[in-house]
């Protein structure tokens, strides 16, 4: 006899609707970043870094930066 080399997966038992594939899947969605408004020039940046229009962090001026004019 010939011996077939075939693995064996498991197989759902029902079809999966489309609501419950989407709940499952309801997690998944992209977020936008936390944006916070610099207290010293007012640009809004991400939250927790500093500054890369006016180099400050929690109000006080970490980098100096020059500005391209």
């Amino acid at each position: 006899m010939m011996k077939l080399d075939i693995q064996m997966f498991a197989v759902p038992f029902h079809k999966v609707s489309k609501t419950r594939k989407r709940m499952r899947r309801s997690h998944n969605a992209m977020e936008i970043p936390g944006m916070v408004k610099c207290p010293s020039c007012g640009e809004m940046i991400k939250a927790h870094r500093i500054c890369p229009k006016c180099g400050s962090y929690k109000g006080k001026t970490v980098i100096n930066v020059k500005e391209a004019e």
